[in-house]
């Protein structure tokens, strides 16, 4: 490998590892922010806590 190649190999591993740090935390913030919005929407959907029973039975 001559000196040209390695510095071309290099400046493509560098970039590489740029995009991944930028795209990584991109997908888990969308990642948990789906998932709290999925929560939301079952927390909303399910129903009601009955008040009117024991909370233990006899």
């Amino acid at each position: 490998m001559s000196y040209r190649e390695y510095v071309i190999a290099a400046y493509a591993v560098f970039a590489a590892m740029l995009l991944w740090d930028f795209l990584v935390p991109k997908l888990q913030i969308r990642a948990a922010l789906r998932a709290a919005r999925l929560r939301a929407a079952r927390r909303q959907a399910a129903p009601p806590p009955d008040t009117e029973r024991p909370l233990s039975r006899e």
